[in-house]
């Protein structure tokens, strides 16, 4: 039996120190996607920023959520590096030092830098929830709806506040009796924000869902009811990670330090997807839920029975010919039509869910 040149130390601690070393890799592949995302959203913002005010606010605020992310990550790295390398021979091994030497700048700012992250993503997803409700034509109704999640999120932030202060005494870490107690109520009001917000929004998209889809041609508008905006626009997908991080970290189990970095990997990542979707112009805003006051116009197509109109209240027709689904303003749609014929068109009706335009017939 070949000799044993592993640690002096208990299977838990082990696998706690397996858990932290396997963390800093999953959080280096979380920075890796983000840092993707960032530059592809920057991107797009940047080239809009003259005609869209908001393309402005929405680069400072990914710049500055990647500025706080890089600081996490580069604190993460010279943590792994001061425990396993610069103090490997500390007594009880590299994770008692660890807890040992939670009052150290580098530690503060690890903390800091996780608490931070979580309150600005909770901050655009509070926006997305406004943006959506209020879409509707409601402000009040939006108000309303924000206001027990307004309540969390200041709740979120005392709580976060007193965590981080107190997992960073001296003789204290994330994983003493205290620190857990205010971590676990912080990471549970947080979650509670994310949840409400998730389900305000959820649900609002499913009613605009439900108004339109058999109101507008097959593919219309699926941009903004389908299920994949559903869960991007919710950021659901921090939710179901959050959960599994707070659960593991009540419960005081080594695989928590994993769950910790990928729910917030996946907090960032979702906040991308939403600027992402905004800056394709396939986002919710103040104008897109005009098309859920929908009526029909009957038109005698009997010459052209292949083809099917509806047409919003706001202006657009959508038509479903055998090219696709087609788009354009109602005001010409009827004039041709009380004109007895549809006249040839000077511009060509663009195709919602492809770039290619289609010219119609006349007849």
């Amino acid at each position: 039996m070949p000799p044993y040149y592993g640690p002096d130390e208990d299977s838990h601690t082990i696998f706690l120190e397996r858990s932290f070393l396997a963390a800093d890799f999953v959080s280096g592949v979380g920075y890796g996607i983000q840092l993707v995302l960032y530059l592809t959203c920057a991107t797009f913002l940047w080239k809009s920023r003259k005609e869209r005010r908001r393309s402005t606010f929405l680069l400072v605020y990914i710049s500055l959520l990647l500025c706080v992310e890089t600081i996490f990550e580069v604190a993460q790295s010279n943590t792994v590096q001061m425990i396993y390398v610069d103090n490997r021979n500390y007594p009880g091994g590299p994770w008692e030092y660890f807890l040992a030497t939670q009052n150290l700048p580098i530690n503060i700012l690890f903390i800091a830098s996780l608490f931070s992250l979580t309150f600005l993503s909770d901050l655009l997803v509070l926006w997305r929830c406004w943006v959506i409700w209020s879409a509707f034509g409601s402000n009040l109704y939006a108000s309303l709806a924000l206001v027990f999640p307004c309540f969390l999120l200041l709740a979120s932030f005392a709580l976060g506040v007193i965590w981080a202060l107190q997992s960073s005494q001296p003789g204290l870490s994330l994983y003493s009796s205290l620190p857990i107690a205010f971590g676990t109520a912080y990471l549970a009001v947080s979650l509670g924000v994310n949840v409400v917000l998730t389900f305000l929004i959820s649900m609002r998209l499913l009613y605009y869902r439900r108004k339109i889809v058999d109101s507008l041609p097959e593919g219309a508008g699926s941009d903004y009811v389908s299920l994949v905006t559903i869960l991007v626009e919710s950021a659901s997908i921090y939710s179901t990670f959050a959960l599994i991080f707070l659960i593991t970290y009540a419960l005081n189990h080594p695989i928590n330090s994993v769950f910790l970095v990928v729910a917030s990997a996946a907090q960032q990542i979702a906040n991308y997807l939403i600027i992402y979707r905004l800056t394709q112009g396939r986002g919710w805003d103040g104008q897109t839920a005009r098309l859920t006051r929908l009526t029909t116009l009957n038109f005698d197509l009997s010459l052209r029975p292949e083809i099917s109109t509806s047409v919003g209240l706001e202006g657009t027709v959508f038509s479903q010919t055998e090219e696709g689904v087609m788009q354009e303003p109602a005001s010409q749609v009827i004039k041709s039509h009380r004109s007895g014929e549809i006249k040839d068109k000077t511009s060509s009706l663009q195709a919602l869910n492809s770039p290619r335009t289609t010219p119609h017939d006349k007849y």
